[in-house]
């Protein structure tokens, strides 16, 4: 039995957002955008300690002689608790090898106890280790659930085939890698510190209107161009669309919590009731996007929801006996893909076309 730490893992690279170059006039200057890179890049850069992790092996003599219907391993310690692995050689009530990560001492921690792990479960192949079969999870332990794993891990079948290369001399090698993880007390997060950016708050049923605005907001030309839309000091947020969102976009910039949603929505012309309505996002998109390009003729940033989401396609009919063909140029603002049968966004295109 050996426990062994794994090379840390690599950090991401940071990504700037950049501000494409616009025409915009400096006439009309409501707010200044800035950019939060700097402050993602501050909290990106600071050291961060690696969460502590190991490796353990556990080799199993005699294991098709084993007479028990579940087997544990010896109790090895990752982040300052004990764990260990918990097998059914003939599987928990299935025909595959089943296979968890148990807390050792669940039976006597304190009570409302919890942990948060990230692991993988593997059995080696002792002939070509790259047959190694490996599976990754991750689990917020507690007194109601002090295992998890996979109830199917591997067919019995494929384990005692002697050829396969899993059991070798009837000794089975399983490891377990464990990485441990700070729990997020959510009530106390402050996404703002963490990560620089702050979120929406759901009215009922209206993550779907949140994820579209987040994603436009950060598109940082349209962020600005709505900045830059025109509005007076008599207009009230809760009944115009335009000073609804500029006021949303400049609190998500600015704010150090999360932002509400219910000013914009009344300029929609929502009531409680709409907002406990599932709607479409792909339609909410196409409603606000015209709304704002109506508001925007007429003025410096006239032009900008074409300029950033029109798209173009071509309609031709071509003749197989005569040499002709007709084409037609057409305009749109979103594509209808199928999903069903295709392995990714680029089978839907090649399907679509």
């Amino acid at each position: 039995m050996t426990v062994m730490t794994p090379a840390p893992i690599d950090q991401q690279e940071d990504e700037e957002m950049l501000v494409p170059h616009s025409d915009l006039t400096d006439n009309h200057q409501p707010m200044e955008v800035v950019s939060q890179a700097e402050n993602a890049n501050t909290v990106e850069n600071q050291k961060v300690e690696d969460p502590p992790s190991s490796r353990f092996t556990w080799k199993i003599d005699n294991f098709s002689r084993l007479n028990t219907k579940k087997h544990y391993s010896d109790v090895f310690v990752v982040g300052g608790y004990k764990w260990r692995i918990l097998i059914f050689p003939k599987g928990n009530n299935v025909d595959h090898l089943s296979m968890y990560l148990d807390v050792a001492d669940s039976a006597s921690l304190p009570y409302g106890w919890s942990r948060y792990a990230q692991f993988s479960l593997a059995v080696v192949n002792q002939i070509h280790s790259k047959y190694s079969i490996r599976k990754d999870t991750q689990h917020q332990f507690n007194a109601r659930e002090s295992d998890w794993g996979f109830t199917s891990f591997m067919p019995l079948g494929e384990l005692y085939d002697p050829c396969r290369g899993y059991l070798v001399n009837d000794t089975l090698v399983v490891e377990a890698e464990v990485v441990v993880r700070k729990i997020v007390d959510y009530w106390a997060y402050d996404s703002k510190k963490e990560t620089g950016y702050v979120g929406l708050k759901n009215q009922g049923a209206t993550c779907y209107m949140n994820s579209l605005l987040q994603t436009l907001y950060h598109i940082p030309y349209f962020r600005k161009a709505v900045y830059h839309m025109p509005t007076t000091e008599n207009d009230m947020p809760s009944g115009s669309i335009p000073l609804a969102l500029q006021s949303l976009f400049y609190k998500l910039q600015y704010s150090d919590s999360s932002v509400a949603t219910k000013e914009l929505t009344k300029s929609f012309g929502w009531d409680t009731y709409d907002s406990f309505m599932q709607h479409d996002v792909q339609e909410l998109n196409r409603v606000l996007c015209e709304k704002l390009e109506d508001k925007m003729k007429g003025t410096v940033v006239e032009g900008t929801i074409q300029q950033l989401f029109e798209g173009h396609h071509m309609n031709y009919i071509e003749c197989i006996n005569v040499d002709y063909k007709s084409t037609r140029k057409e305009s749109f603002y979103d594509l209808q893909l199928d999903v069903k049968g295709c392995r990714d966004v680029y089978a839907s295109f090649d399907k679509y076309v």
